[in-house]
């Protein structure tokens, strides 16, 4: 995960609470199928930990599944959104809930990501320093 993507995470981690299980392989490499990692889970009514995915069990619980970009809103991301939230479903939780973090809304792509069920769009704000411009300085 990027040095970027991760304070946005554990920022929205704190707010929300639960078990954090960071890089969870919801697909492993095969002859036939690349791996895909969700940037996050996040066990809703879990202990406040991290925890691997070797240590967890997601089935009959609520889990909040993150993909995160420390950028604009865009459709890479809102694709990585909508399909986290099926490739999940194979580990049988009970709710699903899927997070597109970012550090800059989009007014016209939000609407389309959230109109379907379970999929929100969080703007955690710009988490880069700004550097002074050296030419006015």
């Amino acid at each position: 995960m990027s040095k970027l993507e991760t304070p946005m995470i554990l920022k929205y981690w704190k707010k929300v609470g639960g078990t954090l299980i960071e890089e969870f392989p919801a697909v492993k490499l095969s002859k036939t199928t690349g791996p895909r990692r969700m940037d996050a889970v996040i066990i809703i009514n879990g202990p406040k930990k991290t925890a691997s995915w070797r240590d967890v069990s997601l089935k009959n619980e609520d889990i909040i599944v993150i993909q995160a970009k420390a950028h604009r809103l865009g459709m890479y991301l809102m694709g990585q959104t909508l399909f986290s939230d099926q490739l999940m479903k194979r580990f049988k939780p009970a709710s699903i809930r899927s997070v597109a973090l970012c550090n800059k809304d989009d007014s016209v792509l939000r609407p389309l990501l959230e109109r379907y069920k379970g999929m929100e769009v969080v703007v955690m704000g710009n988490n880069r320093k700004r550097r002074q411009d050296r030419r006015t300085g």
